[in-house]
């Protein structure tokens, strides 16, 4: 499937790990690296790449285990923020980052070690305070869904019980192109959300990290995400919130103009 957000050339990356991570380049002007979430490829980003491209090289990425990236077996959550330094980094001078849910929570752990990182916008990290953000056994039944081959039902069980995005919204991302690349990466989803099990943020390992961050939360988003996101700005000595007036986690599909706006405004 050819989708907006499938320009060439395509930038690969080489990870710490030998894993290649590619990255699809598009546009003019000062590099922007675009990072997904859990249960997206490059293409979630096709609503907002227009409006990017206008101003950045953009690099919209598939992160492992999806589309032009490699998958790295066995898979461990501290190799997804190698790939991260090493696009960064790869792609030298001083490169901006926007991340998006897991791929929020990639981007900050990298920027402890990435050493051409000029600025961050994150969207709504999904770290745990005080307790897991989905219901117990629901990984279980995301598994028995991928043993039976309904990978659809995997994407759609995340978004309305992770994510928690209302039915409505569910059944309009069905109709969008980037629906396809979800369902494709549903077993990434699964292995990431298990990963997500173990991982605890240290809000005392960002002391040194000096980029300007902008933090992104939907004003109609479940309350764990500005729980997580109260957390991210007191770790982040130069970290502001910017709350997208009724969105939810996918303000990228529902808002597209609102979203890029505010990117941009801060990057610019």
């Amino acid at each position: 499937m050819i989708c907006a957000v499938d320009p060439m050339p395509i930038r690969t990356f080489t990870s710490k790990d030998g894993t290649a991570i590619g990255c699809f380049e598009s546009g003019s002007g000062p590099p922007l690296v675009l990072l997904h979430g859990m249960a997206a490829d490059r293409a979630r980003w096709a609503p907002v790449v227009p409006a990017l491209e206008r101003h950045h090289t953009v690099y919209a990425c598939d992160r492992r285990g999806r589309g032009a990236s490699g998958a790295g077996e066995p898979y461990a959550i501290e190799r997804e923020f190698e790939d991260v330094v090493a696009v960064v980094d790869g792609i030298g001078g001083s490169v901006d980052v926007v991340a998006h849910s897991w791929g929020a929570i990639c981007a900050l752990e990298a920027s402890r070690v990435a050493a051409h990182l000029g600025r961050m916008v994150l969207y709504e990290p999904p770290i745990s305070v005080g307790g897991p953000v989905y219901p117990a056994g629901l990984i279980d039944r995301l598994e028995t869904l991928l043993r039976n081959g309904d990978d659809d039902g995997v994407v759609a069980t995340y978004m309305l019980e992770i994510v928690r995005v209302p039915a409505a919204q569910v059944e309009r991302m069905r109709s969008l192109p980037a629906w396809a690349g979800r369902v494709t990466g549903a077993a990434s989803i699964v292995r990431e959300l298990r990963a997500h099990e173990h991982y605890q943020f240290d809000s005392g390992a960002f002391r040194d990290v000096r980029v300007p961050v902008l933090l992104l939360l939907g004003g109609a988003s479940p309350p764990f995400f500005e729980a997580a996101l109260a957390q991210v700005q007191t770790a982040l000595p130069h970290a502001r919130l910017v709350v997208l007036p009724g969105q939810t986690h996918v303000a990228i599909d529902t808002a597209p103009d609102l979203f890029a706006r505010e990117v941009l405004a801060f990057l610019t």
